[in-house]
């Protein structure tokens, strides 16, 4: 099983950027957080790339984006 199928609840983010294409797509299991980007979704899943963080880490990340 490859992340693009481990991780679920697959949705985009709320800061997506529709003329320029610009998405991201966050999915998680349990304490892992997937970020991939939406113009790869024509890719086969085995080979779409996904960045795997623990969700800790990304909920720093997002803080410190907000502050």
């Amino acid at each position: 099983m490859n992340w693009n199928e481990r991780l679920s609840g697959w949705h985009k983010s709320s800061y997506t950027h529709w003329e320029e294409n610009a998405c991201v797509e966050v999915g998680t299991d349990g304490d892992l957080v997937g970020i991939r980007d939406t113009k790869q979704r024509e890719l086969p899943p085995e080979v779409r790339p996904v960045l795997v963080v623990p969700a800790a880490g990304f909920a720093a990340l997002l803080t410190h984006l907000s502050g």
